[in-house]
């Protein structure tokens, strides 16, 4: 498995592609969820995308998004995806330990903001987010706003 953090720019044309058919195929097919996944936010300055790629194919994914592209003095993460044929592997945890390292490292004095789907709300507490605010709807999804301290607070 080889790990990839890039810059839109950054990105060839085939991850690019795998990257936003993973998203969709799971975020608007498998899930049912008719929306636009093309927020204009994958190409904004300072956003990065985090990939796990194992012989040709994306396995894992998300995009870190730095303070006031989401939430004011907050950075955040989402689209975090795992490709069908690799879930149940821990993936998803390694995947997070590594985001969360450049959220560390880029945005130490920042609050990370995320909007977790419910279900997955016991994922994220294992590393160290916690529930803010009540649960609410999104694209038909029940969702709540998590948060995870600032590495130096």
């Amino acid at each position: 498995m080889n790990w990839y953090l890039k810059s839109f720019n950054e990105l060839n044309i085939d991850e690019l592609y795998q990257i936003l058919k993973l998203r969709i195929d799971i975020f608007v097919v498998e899930q049912a969820s008719i929306y636009s996944d093309l927020d204009n936010k994958d190409r904004q300055e300072g956003i990065l995308h985090l990939f796990a790629e194992e012989q040709g194919q994306i396995k894992a994914y998300l995009r870190l998004l730095p303070p006031e592209v989401s939430y004011p003095a907050m950075s955040s993460l989402g689209r975090v995806v795992i490709h069908p044929d690799a879930r149940g592997m821990g993936l998803g945890h390694e995947l997070l330990k590594r985001a969360l390292a450049v959220i560390d490292e880029q945005w130490p004095n920042n609050t990370c903001h995320i909007s977790a789907q419910t279900h997955l709300q016991s994922f994220y507490n294992q590393h160290d987010y916690y529930a803010v605010g009540e649960g609410y709807l999104e694209d038909g999804i029940p969702h709540i706003g998590m948060e995870r301290a600032a590495a130096k607070g």
